[in-house]
């Protein structure tokens, strides 16, 4: 019997997987379910459980199945002490899959650049899809059916309990502190867990790294793959940038085009279509496919999304934001005064690095959480302007009133969503819906 942790998206897609391999399978969540996904549960005839875990019929299962939102819990520890094999939903699925897999992973960048080598691999006609983080679980997609090729965006909680799992291509683009409650406020720990992408490669695989990532850096010795950068410094192979130029050197046929072609505009989105470039050209793809994709490639929803100009207001979805980092790009990009929204769960933040731009760009600050003590400390005497509200529809309503023609209005939280909404999705369509009620 296989016992599964957790009935999000992660959890069901591996029990419908589990159930369609043969597998006797038992899911049990600590909190309430969704109405739809336990219809799903039921329709395919999979027990489940809510607001509660049955520690005995758990321990009698031969392997468990975490989801990635569930850290090491006494049950877990329980679990691998007695011998039950405890695997994330990704570890399981790869287990089922003839595909080549392109894994990507970062704490800033994954989903933009996920999609974009989906987008270059669509566009090559070859057979792909894209799951994990982004979109339905890898376990429900191959439920559906095997492809020749899988894009993968995975984070460090996905990473957290793989075995064997080894992506064909790995894609590590940066580190920034993330996540750090989870591991025990420490750097090292978040890192390594995001290093597991790479750790079953081997010379047949490869590794790309952005080359100016002291993090990555200090951890390439353990990488096994072949190992190709890129960044801003010429190498024999891989990718870098010069005078307004990226060239994507691979197999001896180097691509170059003028960054204003890139669909993508700003540094970090410069290395995200290299870094997708490395990848569709160890795959074969041609330069003219891959130079054409790189410049009709869309924007993805809640990341740096333009959403509205009302009254000369320009209004930008950056949902996505869930890190200080992240965030220190969106207002890197901002050539507007901007009124910044912000908040929601804190994950160990340092604001400290966003001071300098918040003093150069931000005219007025609203802060959107249950506890918004941190960035009223940490930008209160740095903004005249700081409010504190507690749902989207005042969020919008007080940017409304604080902006003037000309002006930005910018949400990116630089925390989690789970405070106030379901994801940083809801987040985001929460603040679209707002906005076009203005």
């Amino acid at each position: 019997m296989i016992a599964v942790l957790g009935a999000g998206e992660s959890g069901v897609g591996a029990a419908l997987l589990a159930k369609e391999k043969g597998y006797d399978v038992f899911v049990s969540d600590f909190g309430i379910v969704k109405d739809s996904l336990k219809d799903e549960l039921n329709k395919n005839a999979i027990a489940w459980e809510e607001a509660q875990h049955s520690e005995g019929k758990i321990l009698d299962a031969e392997m468990l199945i975490k989801s990635p939102g569930i850290p090491e819990t006494q049950l877990v520890a329980k679990a691998r002490a007695k011998g039950i094999e405890v695997l994330s939903e990704i570890e399981f699925a790869s287990r089922f899959t003839a595909g080549k897999v392109i894994a990507v992973t970062g704490s800033n960048g994954k989903t933009t650049t996920a999609s974009l080598i989906h987008h270059l691999l669509q566009g090559a006609g070859l057979d792909v899809g894209l799951a994990g983080n982004i979109g339905d679980s890898f376990a429900r997609c191959l439920k559906e059916r095997d492809r020749a090729f899988w894009v993968l965006e995975l984070s460090s909680f996905q990473l957290d309990d793989i075995r064997l799992f080894r992506p064909y291509i790995s894609v590590l683009l940066n580190f920034s502190p993330d996540h750090l409650d989870r591991y025990d406020g420490r750097m090292e720990k978040y890192v390594a867990a995001k290093m597991r992408i790479a750790e079953n490669q081997t010379s047949e695989d490869h590794f790309i790294y952005w080359e100016a990532d002291e993090w990555t850096l200090k951890n390439l010795e353990k990488v096994s793959a072949n190992k190709i950068p890129f960044g801003s410094i010429l190498k024999p192979e891989g990718a870098y940038i010069e005078n307004k130029q990226i060239c994507i050197n691979i197999n001896r046929e180097p691509l170059i085009m003028s960054i204003h072609e890139l669909a993508l505009q700003g540094k970090h989105n410069c290395y995200n279509s290299m870094a997708g470039g490395i990848a569709a050209k160890l795959l074969g793809i041609s330069n003219d496919i891959v130079r054409e994709c790189l410049s009709d490639f869309e924007k993805i929803e809640h990341r740096l999304e333009p959403v509205l100009k009302v009254y000369g207001v320009e209004y930008i979805n950056d949902s996505k934001a869930t890190n200080v980092n992240a965030t220190w790009y969106a207002l890197d990009c901002m050539s507007k005064p901007t009124v910044w929204i912000c908040g929601g769960v804190d994950k160990g933040n340092n604001y400290g690095e966003l001071l300098s731009l918040v003093g150069d760009k931000v005219k007025a600050i609203i802060c959107l959480g249950k506890d918004n003590a941190k960035l009223v400390e940490a930008f209160g005497g740095l903004v005249s302007d700081v409010q504190e509200v507690n749902s989207m529809e005042d969020a919008v309503k007080v940017a409304y009133r604080l902006a003037d023609k000309g002006d930005a209005v910018l949400l990116s939280p630089a925390c989690a969503s789970f405070d106030l909404f379901d994801s940083y999705e809801d987040r985001g369509r929460q603040f679209k819906k707002q906005i076009r009620l203005l």
